[in-house]
């Protein structure tokens, strides 16, 4: 569908997601489906400034294409039936695939995944979450890092039928203090590849350039200083970095 339509065809509410913590709604322009998340259902959060997750979500979506890996679906700013917000391009993932899942520890798969923590279930017994070990997987990981994302819990992950990894629900994310929580540790400490550096370079470069314009619309220039930053040390560093400060490394709850 033309980008144009997208802007200005009339959007027609024809659901709600419930399990949001936020006013979600599936609707539609046109023939496409979408996520509509308007700013005046945002809940206040006591460490990110009231009215601006909308914003966060479609900075996050124009960083993950200056990565040029398609982490995060089409999303963009426009009015809806309850004003202004966030639409994204509704994606049907394979629900027969999990690239996070709990499983028992004695039963930890050999190859193939990636442990993040241990713990008990109700009934006591040992389990182990586990993320996939896949080039799209790390691309998210490595974008995430960037971004600074709070949140990264494993449905936020949308696994697709041909191999791609998407991130949805980006909406705390930018802050300019260290905000890490993810589920995706399980390559903590390990190099960053050629691709991955090169993924960091070009965002870096774009924020001299039309990122960095475009992104002056949706951040404050603090934010933004703190996201170069944060390029500068994970390029320097060449590895991913391990959980750092006193706060909880992984979101709760983790799904």
């Amino acid at each position: 569908m033309p980008a144009l339509d997208l802007m200005a065809g009339e959007l027609t509410l024809t659901g709600r997601i419930t399990t949001a913590s936020n006013a979600s709604f599936v609707g539609r322009i046109g023939a496409a489906v979408v996520v509509y998340k308007p700013i005046a259902g945002e809940r206040p959060l006591w460490d990110f400034p009231d009215g601006t997750l909308a914003q966060r979500e479609v900075a996050a979506y124009l960083v993950s294409e200056a990565f040029g890996w398609n982490v995060v679906p089409h999303t963009w700013l426009r009015d809806g039936p309850l004003g202004e917000g966030m639409v994204q391009l509704w994606q049907e993932q394979d629900p027969s695939l999990n690239a996070v899942k709990l499983v028992a520890t004695e039963n930890m798969p050999e190859t193939g995944w990636k442990p993040v923590l241990e713990g008990q279930d109700e009934n006591d017994r040992m389990v182990t979450l586990v993320h996939e070990d896949t080039p799209a997987l790390r691309r998210m990981a490595v974008f995430d890092v960037v971004v600074n994302n709070a949140d990264r819990k494993g449905d936020h992950i949308l696994s697709m039928t041909d191999g791609r990894r998407l991130g949805v629900d980006h909406g705390l994310t930018f802050h300019e203090d260290h905000k890490l929580r993810t589920v995706l540790w399980g390559w903590l400490g390990n190099p960053l590849t050629a691709e991955e550096l090169e993924g960091i370079d070009r965002v870096s470069q774009g924020l001299h350039g039309e990122l960095g314009r475009n992104l002056a619309d949706l951040l404050t220039a603090e934010e933004i200083a703190s996201l170069a930053e944060r390029c500068a040390r994970l390029r320097m560093a060449g590895r991913f970095p391990a959980p750092s400060g006193e706060m909880s490394a992984v979101p709760w709850p983790l799904f």
